[in-house]
C-alpha cells in the first residue's frame, strides 16, 4: 500500500499534498496536508526502529509538561504520525529566553528516583532507565559505563579508553554532588530538535527522556552550541546553578553524549572522550 493510501485509511481524509522533509536519521520523514485542513508529519521505517518508543515519549511530554510538543495521532512499530508544528525562525535571543523558561519548567517536574517508566532511546541507541535512588549511581552505571561498553563491543572504543573511563567512574562521587531532587529532561536538546518561529519556541521534538540531574541537560546544550549566555542567564533566574558547573561538571556530563556519538560514529569523538579523561587525570 502506498504511503498516501495508508494515511488516507488512518484519517479517513484525502491527502492533498505529500512531500519529504529533511532530518530523518533512523526513518524517512514526510509532511502531508489533509482534506480537513490539518498538516501532519509522518515518520516511517523498518520494524523495531524505535518509532513506537518515540511516540510514547512524545505522548508523555504532551500529557505531563508545558512544552510545545506535537500531538501524536498514530503510532506503530513502523510509523509515527504527529501534528506538524510551525518553524523556520531563528533561535535568537528572545527565543532563547523562551526556551529557558520552558526548560526550567520541565526541570521542575520531579520523581522519587532517577529512572523512567520504560527504557528510551537517544539517537536510535538503547537508553536503559533502571531505577536508582542515587543520581551518581544512575549516571555511572546506566549512562557512562553502559554506553562505553556498547561502543567497545562494536570496536568503536579502544579497551584502554574503556579502562580509563571505568577508573574515572569509580571515583566520580568526589567530583559530582547528589542533587536534592530528580528532574525530567528532554535528553537531546541540540538545535535540530528545537523548532522556533517569531521569537518563540514552537516545538521540541525527538526526545530521549528520563529523570536525571538537570545539569546533564544543560551541559548537553553546550556541546553543539545550542544556546548562548542569554539562555543561561534566564534559566538561572528560575533555577540557579551551583558553583563549579561551567568549570568542571559540564565536561563530566558531556562524556555521555560524546559516548553516544562514539557508539554511532567512532573516530573523532573517541579523542574528545580521551581528552576529557586526561583533564581529570585518567
Amino acid at each position: 500500500m502506498m504511503l498516501s493510501e495508508r494515511i488516507q485509511q488512518i484519517f479517513d481524509q484525502p491527502v492533498q499534498n505529500l512531500s519529504p522533509l529533511s532530518g530523518g536519521c533512523i526513518a524517512e520523514v514526510y509532511r502531508a496536508d489533509l482534506g480537513d485542513g490539518r498538516s501532519i508529519v509522518i515518520k516511517t521505517g523498518n520494524r523495531n526502529n524505535g518509532l513506537d518508543i518515540e511516540a510514547k515519549m512524545l505522548r508523555y511530554l504532551y500529557d505531563h509538561t508545558k512544552l510545545p510538543i506535537p500531538k501524536v495521532y498514530h503510532s506503530d512499530d513502523r510509523m509515527l504520525i504527529m501534528a506538524h508544528l510551525p518553524s523556520g525562525g531563528t533561535l535568537n535571543g528572545a527565543a532563547e529566553e523562551h526556551a529557558a523558561d520552558l526548560i526550567a519548567s520541565l526541570h521542575d517536574i520531579s520523581a522519587p528516583c532517577f529512572d523512567f517508566e520504560m527504557d528510551t532511546l537517544i539517537g536510535g541507541q538503547h537508553q536503559p532507565n533502571s531505577k536508582s535512588l542515587k543520581w551518581i549511581d544512575f549516571f555511572r552505571d546506566h549512562r557512562l559505563l553502559y554506553m562505553a561498553r556498547e561502543a567497545y563491543k562494536i570496536k568503536h572504543l579502544p579497551l584502554k579508553t574503556l579502562k580509563s573511563l571505568e577508573d574515572f567512574s569509580a571515583k566520580m562521587e568526589t567530583r559530582l554532588p547528589e542533587p536534592n531532587a530528580s528532574s525530567l529532561v528532554h535528553g537531546d536538546l541540540w538545535g535540530g530538535n528545537i523548532l522556533c518561529k517569531d521569537n518563540k519556541i514552537t516545538g521540541l521534538i525527538d526526545p530521549a527522556i528520563y529523570f536525571a540531574h538537570a545539569e546533564i541537560e544543560l551541559a548537553f546544550t553546550t556541546l553543539f552550541s545550542t544556546f548562548d549566555d542569554r539562555f543561561f542567564r534566564r534559566y538561572q533566574e528560575h533555577r540557579p546553578l551551583a558553583p563549579g558547573f561551567f568549570e568542571e561538571r559540564l565536561d563530566i556530563y558531556n562524556l555521555y553524549p560524546l559516548l553516544v556519538h562514539v557508539r554511532l560514529f567512532g573516530g573523532y569523538y573517541v579523542s574528545q572522550v580521551e581528552q576529557t579523561l586526561r583533564r581529570f587525570g585518567f
